[in-house]
């Protein structure tokens, strides 16, 4: 999993991290320091920071795989901007009925987006 996958993991899991771990994780993909550069900041040995970063981040992916909750919500979200864009287009519509209903959808849809 690349850095941007593993950051939206965190946002989802994060919470069942260590301490520890939401340091190292901060540090490494939030920060962009190398495990030395954290084995410093952190005064704990290049292993135990490794060691803190994969624990992490198996368990992230772990709770992802069992629950799919981030993946369900991108899902989600491209649908939603599907349906939006599918309503724009009936905006304009020389029916008067359906361009306010295509505005009510585009109102909805980015109430769900916030």
């Amino acid at each position: 999993m690349d850095a941007l996958e593993m950051t939206l993991l965190f946002d989802y899991y994060g919470d069942l991290l260590t301490q520890r771990q939401k340091q190292c994780f901060d540090l490494r993909y939030n920060q962009d320091l190398s495990l030395g550069e954290i084995a410093e900041e952190l005064q704990v040995s290049r292993q135990g920071v490794y060691d803190n970063l994969s624990r992490a981040e198996a368990l992230l992916k772990n709770m992802e795989d069992k629950t799919g909750c981030v993946m369900r919500d991108l899902k989600c979200r491209e649908a939603l901007r599907n349906i939006a864009a599918l309503a724009q287009g009936l905006a304009h519509h020389a029916d008067a009925k359906v361009s306010q209903a295509a505005a009510e959808i585009i109102s909805q849809a980015a109430l769900l987006e916030e």
